[in-house]
């Protein structure tokens, strides 16, 4: 499959999954965390832009247009005040990701800044984990399934494959079929109580 129509299917299942996403936001059935979109939206578009500089072509494009929306849902959680609630932790998460993209700046290496970047994305699932066990029916299981498809698809898009192109969309794409399975498992022990 071309990659160009790989990229577009990727767009597509974004779409696809955040659409519904923001939809259920507005319902007041999903509750996001404001803080782990905050970082997520930061680190995606920080990934996108190395995906870029390393000439990861068409599926780097996935990346970017994730990363819009998902700064589009942190604004909209804020906005909701869906779950604000911020810890010191959370603070301490959001300057790592800042001095992670200095780091880039100042090395000229994409690499070690997708790496630290990615692991920070990963750390931003904590709070959403959490609230996936806790509260397993305030967050949307089909999005992060949607999600891990969709990064599945994006790697394939790429035109590069290096590890700067390939592992964040591989490791965000394991963190989302991790959210998924806490709240699989959570919500069918809700059931059988």
């Amino acid at each position: 499959m071309p990659k160009d129509l790989l990229a577009i299917v990727g767009i597509a299942l974004t779409f696809i999954a955040y659409i519904p996403y923001i939809y259920s936001i507005f319902q007041k059935k999903t509750k996001p965390h404001v803080f782990s979109w905050a970082i997520w939206g930061g680190t995606t578009f920080i990934v996108f832009l190395a995906q870029l500089s390393d000439e990861g072509g068409a599926g780097a494009w996935v990346i970017g247009v994730s990363a819009c929306l998902v700064m589009c849902i942190a604004i909209l959680a804020f906005i909701k005040k869906s779950d604000i609630t911020i810890f010191k932790s959370d603070w301490y998460f959001l300057f790592i990701a800042i001095v992670a993209s200095m780091f880039w700046y100042f090395s000229s290496d994409p690499l070690w800044t997708v790496i630290i970047l990615t692991i920070m994305n990963v750390v931003g699932f904590g709070p959403t984990l959490k609230k996936a066990y806790a509260n397993p029916f305030e967050e949307n299981l089909n999005f992060f399934l949607i999600v891990a498809v969709r990064n599945t698809v994006s790697v394939m898009a790429l035109e590069n494959y290096s590890l700067t192109t390939v592992f964040f969309p591989v490791v965000t794409a394991i963190a989302c079929l991790a959210v998924v399975l806490i709240m699989a498992y959570r919500k069918s022990t809700f059931v059988r109580t």
